[in-house]
């Protein structure tokens, strides 16, 4: 399965979205959507079938979305929250998620800024896609792609560009 991850779109549809997350067969977003035509937009490209809410999305968006997501891929235990930390910390919410549900792919946003790394301490994959949008105090432009088939993630492919 190919997943395209973003976050922090804060209403904002990238040109190259389209052109990037064409093979994606999923995308999640962390939040931060920006206005609901996003999701809708998003869904022309590949099924958002994943998407949690962010701290600046209004209630419309909240009443599509959900705060956390928790859901198995493949053979990965997957949890996403929009307000995650950074791989090193994690905010309550997320430590309590990350204790209680077990993930081995962990996705956040709200920072801004791309990361990915083995938290071996947790025994999980974190993500961050960072920012597509066009403000904020970012300097980057980044979305990411992966695959996911059984227990391994291949092929991650991150779009990147100067704000």
């Amino acid at each position: 399965m190919k997943v395209g991850i973003i976050s922090d779109t804060h209403g904002y549809i990238h040109p190259e979205l389209c052109n990037f997350f064409q093979n994606c067969d999923e995308i999640w977003h962390a939040g931060d959507i920006g206005r609901i035509e996003v999701l809708e937009e998003l869904q022309y490209i590949a099924p958002v079938v994943r998407a949690v809410y962010g701290n600046c999305d209004d209630w419309d968006i909240r009443d599509y979305t959900q705060e956390n997501q928790v859901f198995n891929c493949e053979g990965f235990r997957v949890a996403m929250t929009h307000i995650a930390g950074n791989g090193n910390y994690y905010t309550d919410n997320a430590l309590k998620l990350i204790q209680t549900e077990k993930p081995t792919i962990f996705i956040g946003g709200h920072s801004h800024i791309l990361k990915v790394m083995n938290d071996q301490k947790h025994h999980l994959m974190f993500i961050n896609p960072g920012s597509a949008a066009r403000f904020g105090h970012h300097t980057r432009l980044t979305f990411l792609r992966l695959d996911i088939n059984g227990t391994q993630l291949s092929n991650l492919e991150i779009y990147d560009e100067e704000k």
